[in-house]
């Protein structure tokens, strides 16, 4: 090991016992790559390993001497520690890939960020990237799931609309069943949520009509999905598509809609730390996100869902292209962010699931 790596991780494990009960610790870690490596390159993200670490092997196969540490984090605890090692001048991750794209966007917008060029950051849409610092490598719908079992066709929710005239009727089937994420543990759940206050003018009436038939706000992602298909719950509500659909290959009991009335698309995003300390490694590894081979790989592991693709699929599962909304890298997320708008959105939310 290099004296600058040997150093680095004598920095590392100070940091984590100073930090330890002051930002949440990180769900899990992997190391990929090489066991006696020349370079050691630290991703932080919100995405679950068992999701990424192919594309992470991906990239290590013709890089023999890269070591690639992998730590998996909530969206709101990366985002803190993330802000701390900003405004510490910290080194941490090498690369920040977080699926509360409105947090990592507030982290630009404070000069956290390293900015970086090339010709396949060109090629990007105006949309997924944001002054050279910010990038949307993902495509990601947010979905309504069913027990394919437990629902009858009839009740396939395929709208909004659907999904309140399930909810509506006093003795209800679904009541208790349904769930969707937990906004205050969850920032992509925020994302999502305020995304739809402001899409839609059906927001109010749904969030009424979860709280009056006792839905639940849980976290995460993959435990929503599992819970569908189990029959704990029997719909969910603004999971993501490309967990879902992973989960469906191994389970059929798992069905998926997108949403005619609108579907909103996700694309998770990524910076380089302006401390960080192995730069090159970083932008290597963005450009290879961004070729061909980065995004076939994307594409087997579903971060870039095939749903989005064609109208020809699986009943329930296709989607009108009018009918998307991508979620852009902007600074317009920030409103999101802002103290007093968060407080009164999530005030509003607490009284819809209040909790046991």
């Amino acid at each position: 090991m290099s004296g600058r790596n040997a150093f680095r991780l004598m920095l590392l494990w100070a940091f984590l016992i100073w930090t330890a009960g002051v930002v949440q610790a990180q769900e899990m870690i992997r190391v990929f790559g090489a066991a006696a490596p020349a370079e050691v390159f630290v991703l932080r993200s919100t995405t679950d390993i068992s999701v990424f670490g192919p594309v992470v092997e991906r990239f290590l196969e013709t890089r023999p001497d890269l070591q690639v540490r992998y730590e998996q984090w909530g969206s709101n605890g990366l985002y803190s520690l993330s802000r701390q090692d900003c405004r510490e001048k910290r080194p941490g991750a090498d690369v920040v890939i977080s699926s509360g794209v409105h947090q990592m966007v507030k982290l630009v917008n404070e000069a956290c960020a390293w900015s970086y060029s090339s010709r396949l950051t060109a090629e990007l849409p105006a949309a997924l990237r944001w002054r050279n610092e910010l990038w949307g490598i993902t495509r990601e719908p947010a979905v309504m799931v069913f027990n394919r079992d437990l629902v009858p066709a009839a009740d396939i929710p395929q709208t909004r609309f659907d999904l309140l005239d399930l909810l509506r009727p006093a003795d209800t089937p679904y009541a208790g069943r349904v769930a969707t994420y937990d906004i205050e543990q969850s920032g992509l759940g925020y994302l999502f949520a305020f995304a739809d206050a402001r899409e839609a003018t059906t927001f109010g009436a749904l969030q009424e009509s979860l709280g009056r038939s006792g839905a639940v706000s849980t976290c995460c992602s993959a435990d929503i999905i599992r819970s569908v298909a189990e029959g704990k719950y029997l719909v969910a509500y603004n999971v993501l598509g490309s967990y879902a659909q992973g989960y469906q290959r191994q389970d059929d009991r798992i069905g998926i809609v997108l949403p005619s009335d609108y579907t909103l698309v996700l694309s998770r995003a990524l910076m380089i730390p302006k401390d960080a300390v192995n730069k090159a490694a970083a932008e290597q590894f963005l450009d290879f996100l961004l070729s061909p081979d980065g995004i076939t790989a994307l594409q087997e592991t579903l971060l870039i869902s095939p749903l989005l693709e064609t109208e020809d699929g699986n009943a329930g599962e296709a989607v009108s292209p009018t009918a998307l909304r991508p979620i852009g890298l902007s600074p317009a997320l920030m409103v999101a962010l802002d103290a007093l708008t968060r407080e009164t959105f999530l005030r509003r939310w607490r009284e819809t699931f209040p909790g046991p």
